[in-house]
């Protein structure tokens, strides 16, 4: 038995997977996000392991033997947040997460300061990233980062609590610009630009790697063995990637969660910073991917939701599967936005409104919007030689029939809705949890997850996506000049 844990921006979610890969039992704790000020956006991380108590818990409760039998332990979790320690391991502030754009003069200033951070980190400095927040904090927060011993991602700080082990892995180190990734070790020069050094950095560890044990109080706590195996795990797309399957070059998925990706599988560190696109390792030795990033997606919908005052299921069938575009269009920037403009600033906007326009038009537009900022990240990819002819989905968005539909049709690929697409990250980290306790061969285990449907785009309305989607770019350069 293994036990995923994937620790989402708006929620921590556990699964429990048998030797058969059957997912037997979930649970799942909400979280909320901070936003002290325009652009912040911050968790507590002690929010995170409250919710990591309720999950396994609630797992215990309903599924004791199973439980019990657990093996191993897979990590996955929101990538970039920066999580700060003392050197009694005491947190300095709350955790700055990877849709807050604050740092955005720190991007330039990282950049300036060592010209070759393409080449290292493979990636443009963005506000998401972790290597500027600390910039940001060292400049405006001068006594925390004077106390700062530890930097760690969110999910390497529930490893702590768990283990007592400060360990991280390629896929989610790759998102902080600290990271050599096509060497996967840290970089001296890259931690310097930040003022850090590899002293303060975690152990570095493959996700299918072992990485700590469960402390024995906690074993206890759980009614679990002693001898729990934590692995590396994975950053939440690798990891979702993991679950999927996607470990073969030229693989390729459209996640749909708070955020969109758009991932692709290398079997070499590819990268094209010039168009925002990432060039990260993947969780499996020998591996790398890129992805394209849509800082809002299910976060859009969610946001919506929130102003038209229904849930977002009753919202999307009220649309059913659409015949044409909706009149409206919807700019999907509500936290800025990476691939291709990698612009912090930027933000959302309904356009074309009029005294017809309805609220089915509305979120019509809203989930059209999400899909055209995905067609920009396809187009990236395709300017840099990665070219993807079919995608499996997950996320959450992935359970929508009609969003999936309207994104085939924008993206102009067959798109194929997947089985675990509600368990994603966290099955795949179970799968790796598994790898790191028996040290099976990574394509015996990770096969490819069975499909619900296959989409194909329909021809008619990708024609007319086509237009929309001329009208949708055209409108960044005109939001860009009337923002302030």
């Amino acid at each position: 038995m293994f036990l995923g844990i994937d620790l989402g921006t708006s929620s921590l979610k556990a699964v429990l997977v048998d030797g058969a890969q059957h997912a037997l039992a979930a649970a799942a704790a909400p979280l909320t996000v901070s936003r002290p000020a325009p652009g912040h956006s911050e968790q507590d991380p002690e929010a995170w392991w409250r919710a990591l108590e309720v999950v396994l818990d609630a797992l215990r409760a309903s599924h004791p033997a199973e439980l019990a039998a657990v093996r191993g332990i897979g990590l996955s979790g929101q990538m970039h947040g920066a999580t700060l320690l003392d050197k009694h391991g005491a947190v300095l502030r709350p955790c700055i997460l990877w849709n807050d754009v604050r740092s955005a003069a720190e991007c330039r200033e990282l950049e300036a300061a060592l010209p070759e951070l393409h080449a290292i980190a493979g990636n443009l400095a963005m506000p998401g990233f972790t290597a500027p927040k600390l910039l940001w904090v060292r400049k405006h927060e001068p006594k925390v980062f004077a106390a700062l011993a530890h930097v760690l991602l969110p999910k390497a700080w529930l490893r702590w609590r768990l283990t007592g082990e400060m360990i991280e892995e390629m896929s989610d180190a790759s998102g902080t610009l600290w990271l050599d990734v096509g060497r996967r070790a840290w970089s001296p020069a890259a931690l310097g630009a930040t003022f850090l050094t590899t002293r303060q950095m975690p152990a570095l560890v493959e996700g299918s790697a072992a990485a700590g044990v469960l402390r024995p109080e906690l074993a206890q706590r759980w009614g679990m063995r002693r001898d729990v195996v934590l692995a590396g795990g994975a950053g939440d797309n690798a990891a979702g990637a993991v679950g999927l399957g996607a470990i073969h070059p030229g693989d390729a998925f459209v996640s749909l969660g708070t955020s969109g990706v758009l991932w692709a599988t290398t079997d070499r560190f590819a990268p094209y910073p010039q168009a925002a696109v990432h060039a990260f390792c993947h969780a499996l030795p020998g591996l790398w991917h890129q992805m394209g990033v849509a800082l809002s997606a299910g976060a859009s919908l969610a946001w919506w939701a929130g102003i038209a005052g229904y849930d977002e299921a009753t919202l999307v069938d009220e649309i059913g599967m659409p015949r044409a575009p909706s009149p409206a269009v919807f700019l999907p920037y509500l936290s800025g936005e990476r691939t291709p403009h990698n612009d912090g600033a930027i933000r959302g906007a309904f356009a074309g409104l009029s005294h017809d326009t309805t609220r089915a038009a509305l979120t019509q537009a809203v989930l059209e919007g999400v899909a055209f900022s995905m067609r920009d990240c396809l187009d990236s990819l395709a300017a840099s030689g990665t070219r993807i002819a079919a995608a499996d989905v997950i996320g959450g968005g992935g359970k929508s029939r009609a969003w999936v539909a309207i994104l085939a049709s924008v993206l102009g690929i067959e798109l194929r809705r997947v089985a675990e697409s509600e368990h994603g990250a966290a099955f795949g980290a179970a799968r790796l949890a598994r790898l790191a306790v028996t040290g099976e061969d990574p394509a015996a285990v990770c096969e490819r997850q069975a499909g619900l449907e296959t989409i194909a785009p329909d021809p008619a309305l990708a024609e007319a996506y086509a237009a929309g989607l001329v009208a949708y770019r055209a409108l960044y350069p005109a939001l860009k000049g009337a923002l302030p």
